[in-house]
């Protein structure tokens, strides 16, 4: 199938459950597939440009892709247009980045002759296994426990008020097995950090010999080597 075939009939899907189905985003979502955000930017381009379902017999691929992406290569071709792997490798590294959103970036600059999400992901992964690495840890069985925040919040809602509140999410990483735990708290603070770390080790069933950590908590120090009352 090719990459035409995919995008154009993702945009024909997502219009016709809008305009014909009358679904709502999150149902289109489950549907295509395609990001929440993908979804609201093109049917508010087809309200702009009014269009309705059915779409007019004559418009095709071809120019359904000129409406929605004017400035984009919309060439057809039987050859799929290859990513330049460093650009998004490096776009990768920025938070909230991720390689849904540089998929859907790709298909808007070229949407009739892109990969599907799961080649492009494909291609990808074989791309950065022949990079060449500087350096390779080796992680033993028990032996690292990494943790950290993610750079962004959740936002949490309060059923009762409808009051929305960022909430930090904590992650703690196995280093050998990759083994994860993840959880989301109201903060950042000690009580907070302590219990995470009691659910992260209740959740792996025990605890690593040394743990690794990219933040603590700034008064953590007076909470393991207190100051004595007297010298």
């Amino acid at each position: 199938m090719s990459g035409k075939r995919i995008t154009m009939r993702k945009i024909r899907g997502i219009l016709r459950l809008r305009l014909e189905g009358g679904l709502s985003i999150r149902q289109i979502k489950a549907s295509t597939k395609v990001s929440v955000g993908a979804i609201q930017k093109l049917l508010a381009k087809a309200e702009t440009l009014q269009l309705g379902w059915p779409l007019a017999p004559a418009l095709d691929d071809n120019q359904l892709a000129g409406l929605f992406y004017p400035r984009a290569d919309a060439r057809v071709s039987s050859r799929f247009e290859v990513p330049d792997w460093p650009v998004p490798h490096q776009e990768l590294k920025r938070k909230g980045m991720t390689k849904q959103l540089l998929w859907e970036e790709y298909t808007e600059q070229y949407p009739n002759r892109c990969y599907s999400y799961s080649q492009f992901c494909d291609r990808y992964r074989h791309w950065r296994g022949l990079q060449k690495r500087s350096m390779r840890q080796s992680h033993k069985a028990g032996e690292k426990c990494f943790v950290d925040y993610c750079g962004q919040t959740v936002p949490i809602v309060c059923a009762a008020t409808g009051e929305i509140r960022p909430a930090q999410v904590f992650v703690a990483v196995l280093g050998a097995s990759n083994h994860t735990f993840a959880e989301a708290t109201l903060t950042r603070s000690l009580p907070d950090w302590l219990g995470s770390h009691v659910r992260a080790f209740e959740y792996f069933g025990g605890c690593t010999a040394t743990v690794v950590y990219d933040y603590v908590p700034g008064n953590i120090i007076d909470v393991l080597w207190p100051t004595p009352l007297c010298g």
